[in-house]
């Protein structure tokens, strides 16, 4: 709001000279911009072996649950024991292993989310500035005609870098 206030103000003043106002949609931007491509394929690639091995886990639960259901009526009450505590101990791994595992992958992409973000606004500033703008405005926008609109051009540059 101040904002639009100040802007309100420059226009209703003594100023004369045209002011260039720019809009970046930033999530447009986001689904353009290639380094987010990269950067998704990138934590997929280092998070993907993890995933696989709690899939295998689940894999081996189930196997060992339906082993139990199938044949726990034929077994001696001891070796029932010992397969429930060996799913229960099972089921305790892939719960602290999936856990981990969440916490580890939120973490590395707010990692990279923030490298992104960075680099855009990075991109929009020096766009910006060679192209003369005085004002680049983003989130809270209600309307924007595509006469401001230079989010094409923001992800044009950032396919160029």
């Amino acid at each position: 709001m101040a904002g639009l206030l100040a802007v309100a103000a420059v226009y209703s003043g003594s100023v004369h000279a045209e002011m260039k106002i720019g809009f970046v949609d930033t999530a447009k931007l986001m689904e353009a911009a290639p380094q987010v491509k990269a950067a998704n394929s990138k934590i997929e690639a280092e998070f993907g072996p993890r995933e696989k091995e709690l899939v295998a886990l689940q894999r081996e639960i189930q196997n060992l649950e339906d082993r139990l259901s199938r044949d726990g009526t034929v077994m001696s009450e001891s070796e029932r024991s010992k397969l429930e505590r060996q799913i229960l101990g099972k089921r305790r791994d892939l719960k602290r292993a999936q856990e981990e595992f969440r916490d580890d992958l939120n973490i590395r992409r707010n990692e990279v989310l923030t490298k992104l973000q960075k680099d855009m606004y990075d991109a929009v500033v020096t766009f910006a500035k060679e192209q003369n703008f005085d004002l680049i405005l983003s989130q809270g926008v209600v309307f924007s005609s595509d006469r401001i609109d230079i989010t094409d051009s923001i992800a044009a540059k950032l396919k160029g870098n």
